[in-house]
């Protein structure tokens, strides 16, 4: 397990306490933010800002959510090198991602369309496209229940090292559906946090049909998109959903819960039965 220690930093702070009369100097774990390039086949992709942790986990789930490949064997190779000798880049990060040759001419042939939009604002409307392009139905069923969400929430801390050591960064964690957390990936980015638990599972062989996801977050609709496409049945956040969220979960036939506590929960939509 990456060491919290070492995605973190420390900071000189004064602890301002309200109900007590005299104030704490003390020193803060901070989560590390940093801007990792991604880099397929050569060609510059994007730059996220993300914490530097389980990159690799990273570079497999971006790639399959952002669908540049449909299986995680169709990336021939990654490679994660921090940026050490320019000044103007140093703490940067950049993730370099070979993938097969089919696969990647289909990233050319995005990347020289990319290139070839005007500003007219005919790209936004392609972008609109994008985003509402219908999602593939999520098939798969598990045997689920109120009692495993509970105990999924319970223990969720307890898989959180960087989480308790800052306070100021989300997890994405992956659950049998009795509740057992099988596998947490943390991040500053609560879309990085499923991607890098998303490449976790493609790398190690587990089947996303076969439990449901928890978030430490709030639902935006590209967290449902990732999770449909991943091919996981049911999502279950911390905080609410947005509009779009609901409506693409609904759509997909993806059972979201949101708003989850350890006293009550909101069941969004359950269209296959995976809740008891």
């Amino acid at each position: 397990m990456t060491s919290p220690v070492s995605q973190s930093r420390d900071f000189a702070v004064r602890e301002l306490r309200f109900s007590h009369p005299d104030d704490r100097e003390m020193l803060r774990h901070v989560p590390i933010e940093a801007p990792v390039a991604i880099e397929v086949c050569g060609i510059g992709y994007a730059v996220m800002m993300a914490t530097p942790s389980h990159l690799d986990d990273y570079a497999v789930g971006f790639s399959l959510s952002e669908g540049l490949v449909t299986r995680a064997d169709q990336i021939e190779s990654v490679e994660v090198h921090a940026m050490t000798g320019d000044e103007r880049v140093r703490g940067g990060w950049i993730v370099r991602i070979s993938l097969q040759p089919e696969w990647a001419d289909r990233v050319f042939a995005r990347i020289r369309k990319r290139v070839s939009e005007s500003s007219c604002g005919l790209c936004g409307v392609e972008n609109v496209e994008q985003v509402l392009r219908p999602l593939p139905p999520v098939t798969a069923r598990i045997a689920s229940s109120r009692a495993a969400i509970i105990k999924a929430l319970s223990i969720l801390k307890d898989h959180q090292p960087l989480g308790q050591a800052t306070g100021a960064v989300h997890a994405a964690a992956f659950c049998t559906p009795g509740g057992d957390i099988v596998c947490v990936r943390e991040d500053v980015g609560r879309h990085n946090a499923l991607d890098k638990l998303i490449g976790a599972l493609a790398s190690g062989g587990i089947e996303p049909a076969s439990g449901f996801i928890l978030l430490s977050a709030r639902c935006s609709y590209e967290l449902v998109e990732k999770t449909v496409r991943a091919g996981c049945p049911m999502l279950v956040t911390i905080s609410a959903p947005t509009s779009l969220a609901v409506e693409r979960a609904v759509s997909a036939r993806l059972t979201l819960v949101s708003l989850a506590r350890a006293d009550s929960a909101l069941l969004i939509t359950d269209s296959m039965g995976n809740i008891a």
